[in-house]
């Protein structure tokens, strides 16, 4: 049974849904079997509550399970009125989102159970891209059920109480709750791409449930209405180059009234990925917190783009990157997270909006929604730095005879420094080759990057046919 006594299966739906606005469907649905003790237990409504309702006007479907239920388990008549429910919401083209409070697997059911598990995950992957799936998990989510969450865009889970996990924890040789718990939300958030957020309280938890539904569409043929901007379209931002090195900083400057809606905040602290507003569109911003990107960084950037492109979210990249974590750990695994990155930005074909923040070196500039990879306009800050390297680097390897001949080495190396810059690292140099669109003061970045997707707004691309990519 949940840990979570605060909020009963119903509460949840309410504090989610506007005043009033719930309609249950499928409330007479009990259990069907009847094998090994079931027929003993009292199953109203098969133990998750299912129907349709709005979030500030929007319709949505939702499903909330209740632990007090045989633990919320998953049944044959459970698991079919959540397929119904996402059949709905594919007719409608509305998003769905799960209350999670599941015991897992129904024993007594069998391969029923088994079977039942199935259906959801079939609708789940049915509905991957066409409207979208949020899940917030408040008890128990373990076995069968934790792939349930991990199927949809979005999980969020409560501080105290909830666990995701596929194993149980007291099976994992390694695992003891006084040393580790792998279940528990913090550890999750911190440690997989599994949680986009961990809240204190179930109220937390549906209140950010309802502010993503704000900022997403209904489903993939839906530009959205946006919201009211009362910012300034054209506010100057003062002092915004002294921050190139924060980019949570610029982020908050840039978007409306700072507004930020940030995903897996505790996950590969070296990418931040978050939902914007500017000029009340939602825009989806991907930058470089750190200098070295992970693997960790790049499979949660690439996972954020595609769910960008899905969705018709226009996606702004802001980079200051000097390369690639090199340790003999990641060596193992970064070459294949960063081809999938650059897979998904040139395979999206959303507005892609790129600035250079500081320094944007080799192949991890590249990356990063390039010019060279499909990015529609490329803006610089006038002292970014794109090349291969630092300047001073490449210096010292072209010149390496030199500077060992050279009388005073360090003046050397600082001219070379600065006729290389100027000619092949500079913002200017990248503009003249075409790679840069625009260099722009920072204090006007707010401005230019609204200009760029107000014209950017009725882009059409085609990719040559696919069936699936292979990437």
């Amino acid at each position: 049974m949940s840990n979570t006594p605060s909020l009963s299966a119903s509460d949840r739906i309410s504090m989610l849904l506007d005043d009033s606005s719930f309609v249950e469907i499928g409330a007479y649905v009990t259990a069907r079997n009847t094998d090994f003790n079931i027929q003993d237990k009292d199953t109203p409504k098969d133990g998750v509550i299912t129907g349709y309702g709005v979030i500030d006007g929007n319709l949505v479907y939702v499903y909330s399970q209740d632990a007090k239920v045989l633990g919320g388990s998953i049944g044959e008549m459970h698991a079919k009125k959540i397929a119904n429910l996402y059949d709905m919401a594919m007719k409608m083209g509305a998003p769905v989102i799960g209350l999670i409070d599941c015991a897992g697997l129904r024993l007594q059911e069998a391969t029923d159970a088994l079977n039942a598990f199935g259906e959801v995950y079939l609708k789940q992957t049915l509905a991957s891209g066409v409207i979208p799936q949020i899940t917030a998990v408040f008890g128990t989510c373990g076995g069968g059920a934790a792939i349930i969450p991990n199927l949809t865009d979005f999980t969020f889970m409560t501080k105290e109480g909830s666990k995701l996990f596929v194993n149980s924890p007291n099976t994992l040789d390694e695992n003891r709750t006084e040393k580790l718990d792998a279940a528990a939300a913090e550890y999750v958030a911190e440690n997989t791409s599994n949680v986009d957020a961990v809240y204190d309280t179930e109220s937390e938890v549906l209140g950010a449930v309802r502010t993503l539904v704000g900022l997403l569409p209904a489903n993939n043929e839906d530009d959205g209405d946006g919201a009211v901007c009362e910012d300034d379209v054209n506010r100057i931002i003062p002092d915004l180059e002294s921050k190139a090195g924060d980019v949570d900083a610029v982020i908050a400057d840039i978007t409306d009234d700072e507004f930020v809606f940030e995903l897996k905040k505790n996950f590969a602290d070296d990418v931040v990925t978050a939902f914007i507003r500017l000029n009340g569109e939602t825009v989806g911003v991907v930058g470089n917190k750190k200098d070295v990107m992970t693997t960790a960084g790049a499979y949660k950037a690439e996972d954020f783009v595609k769910f960008c492109d899905a969705f018709n979210i226009p996606v702004l990249t802001l980079v200051n990157i000097k390369g690639f974590e090199a340790t003999v750990k990641e060596e193992k695994t970064i070459s294949k997270a960063v081809a999938k990155l650059t897979y998904a930005y040139a395979n999206a074909t959303v507005p892609k909006v790129t600035v250079m923040l500081d320094k944007a070196y080799g192949t991890a500039y590249t990356t990063m929604c390039s010019k060279a990879i499909g990015a529609d306009m490329v803006y610089a800050w006038p002292k970014s730095v794109i090349g291969t390297m630092d300047p001073e680097m490449a210096v010292k390897i072209m010149y390496e005879d030199e500077i060992a001949a050279a009388g005073d080495k360090a003046a050397f190396i600082k001219d070379k420094k600065a006729e290389y810059t100027e000619a092949l690292s500079g913002a200017l140099s990248a503009a003249k080759r075409g790679y840069v669109d625009d260099i722009i003061e920072p204090d006007a970045t707010r401005k230019r990057v609204i200009a760029a997707f107000d014209m950017l707004f009725s882009k059409s691309e085609d990719k040559p046919y696919k069936k699936h990519g292979t990437i």
